[in-house]
């Protein structure tokens, strides 16, 4: 959602909270796949969720007509492959609030991010 493709104010409340309702939805579906499997649900990837519903989503269309037991199994079959993909331990991550691209809040980022990086650790070290 980083540019909204509608005109009118309308339809821009409109796209947010569509993208709002979607954002939501899918960190649902994670949240219970995390419960199934046992897991917090912020050690499941946000984007192999992403990847996972949309490889489900034609498999999930052509299997509409055999019934709900059938798509109950399907749906647990997905969550277990979403709760399959876990997020690494990612120790001292940190980002520099700049964006690549611009109008944004931050400033662009410009030098490459490990040299901006040593920079922030170096300040902070200072303090």
């Amino acid at each position: 959602m980083d540019r909204l493709r509608c005109k009118t104010p309308e339809l821009v409340r409109k796209e947010i909270w569509t993208h709002a309702l979607a954002y939501n939805l899918i960190r649902t579906v994670m949240a219970q796949a995390a419960a199934r499997e046992g897991v917090p649900p912020r050690t499941i990837s946000f984007e192999a969720t992403l990847q996972v519903l949309e490889a489900f989503r034609p498999v999930i269309a052509a299997q509409v007509d055999r019934g709900t037991g059938h798509l109950a199994a399907l749906y647990e079959q997905m969550l277990r492959a979403i709760a399959a993909h876990k997020v690494a331990d990612r120790p001292d991550r940190f980002e520099p609030r700049m964006a690549k691209q611009g109008p944004k809040r931050y400033d662009r980022l410009t030098r490459p991010r490990r040299e901006i990086k040593l920079q922030m650790l170096k300040r902070s070290s200072k303090i």
